[in-house]
């Protein structure tokens, strides 16, 4: 299995703790050295009764990419402790640093309840949009105050050291995941990994992965929500291997150089973009995606469209006013960052840095393509147009990174992974334009050309 490449130091530490999580035994070795990987346990705080809560580091020390699980937040939802179990036994995930909390609720998981031993449930006493629920001794009591508990003061102060890429937090009951925040596709890839749905669930005030997706922009924290009782192996080896899988570094892009040799010719003709149109644009991303920002960070999709307009022109015309659209009433106006005229010039309308809104559930996180023209057929029967397009997808595929596969048409939206809307009356809502025959057509010729060397390989 890839990363499985421990030194003997290393698979004796591992060996040590076995199923139990012996970590204090791991604290004991030494660290490797000279690129080998590293095996750390450390204890990161106590419990409100004195209980050591204990972290576990599985480290490639060229290590790029950090990984933070925690088996069990709620004392009685702790069949995630066999994923922190599997994940010791299998150790190191070539090029990441794992981070393994087994418990960070020893006093509940050791009196069987969900809370910790002064009675507050540990998932709603992080600073985020806290406020009081419940009373002492209630099922979901927050504290007397934000981070009032010795364990989510440790918690808080071990995220901000780690600062990990991606968290996983195991609960139980609902069997699904819960897009909690950050970047959606990573929920919805270890949801297919692990064969459960990905669901947004509502978000509780003073959650620990609502405070770590509004705190560290950039990383994604999520709720996996477990059956009922144990995990079985097999259950236990999915969800091991969807950790792992998250685990890897995403593939190095291309240098500086290479991509500038794909760029093709654009035309830079930006639309009006001001302080005010993107003050609306945060407001509209929060309302739909739930977070409030204007920025377009690395995307993840490109969405193709027809204009069913006649010229590049009547396109700029259409986006550059900052006017509710006629169809949902909402501001800012809709726009697209690029066109492609029929005799294939690329126009820029818009930063590839902005959110456009251009197609309902994916403007948080996907580049829009506008193509003249009034069908399918008539865009892909256009030459010029097509070769221009596909270059342009081609250079912005190879410069974020993004797959064929989510290339996708307006008409394809609903069923991209990527897909995400809050308001329940716009979740199933979609366009007829670059459908599914007309794209697999768009993504064989796409599929041909292919993306430089990464720098320094």
């Amino acid at each position: 299995m890839p990363g499985d490449h421990s030194s003997g130091r290393a698979a004796l530490a591992l060996a040590a703790a076995g199923a139990t999580l012996a970590m204090a035994a791991l604290a004991a070795a030494p660290p490797s050295s000279g690129g080998e990987p590293v095996v750390r346990a450390s204890t990161f705080g106590q419990s409100a009764r004195g209980r050591p809560l204990r972290v576990l580091e599985l480290a490639d020390e060229r290590a790029t990419r950090r990984v933070l699980v925690v088996g069990c937040i709620h004392g009685n939802e702790c069949a995630g402790r066999a994923v922190t179990r599997r994940l010791v036994a299998q150790g190191m995930a070539a090029g990441a640093a794992l981070w393994l909390v087994h418990d960070a609720n020893p006093d509940g998981a050791s009196a069987g309840r969900r809370q910790n031993a002064r009675g507050v449930d540990l998932n709603r006493n992080f600073p985020f949009a806290w406020r009081r629920l419940d009373r002492p001794g209630g099922l979901f009591w927050s504290g007397a105050g934000p981070l009032s508990e010795p364990e989510s003061r440790a918690l808080r102060a071990l995220i901000l050291r780690v600062r990990p890429h991606v968290t996983v937090w195991y609960h139980q009951r609902m069997r699904l995941v819960d897009l909690s925040g950050g970047d959606p596709a990573v929920p919805r890839r270890y949801a297919r990994l692990v064969g459960l749905p990905a669901r947004r669930l509502a978000r509780p005030p003073g959650s620990v992965s609502s405070w770590q997706n509004h705190t560290l922009r950039g990383s994604t924290a999520f709720v996996v929500e477990l059956p009922g009782g144990p995990l079985d192996a097999a259950a236990t080896a999915r969800h091991a291997a969807a950790v792992r899988a998250l685990a890897r570094p995403p593939a190095r892009a291309p240098g500086a150089s290479a991509l500038a040799a794909l760029r093709p010719a654009i035309v830079q003709r930006r639309i009006p973009f001001s302080a005010r149109r993107r003050a609306e644009t945060a407001a509209y991303a929060f309302r739909h995606y739930g977070r409030r920002e204007w920025r377009l960070r690395a995307p993840r999709a490109v969405v193709q469209h027809v204009s069913l307009t006649d010229t590049a022109g009547q396109i700029y015309n259409t986006f550059a006013p900052d006017r509710r659209d006629p169809e949902l009433r909402e501001l800012p106006g809709t726009c697209a960052h690029f066109a492609v005229a029929r005799d294939g010039t690329i126009l820029q309308l818009v930063d590839l840095s902005t959110i456009c809104r251009h197609a309902v559930g994916l403007n948080h996180t996907a580049i829009g393509i506008e193509h003249v023209g009034h069908s399918d057929a008539q865009v892909l029967g256009n030459r010029r147009q097509m070769a221009a397009s596909l270059r342009l997808t081609h250079w912005l595929r190879c410069r974020y990174g993004i797959g064929t596969r989510d290339v996708i048409g307006h008409a394809e939206s609903l069923s991209s992974p990527h897909h995400l809307e809050r308001i329940a009356r716009l979740r199933r809502q979609t366009h007829g334009d670059m459908r599914g025959a007309a794209m697999a057509l768009y993504r064989a010729r796409l599929a041909r050309l292919r993306c430089p060397a990464a720098s320094g390989r």
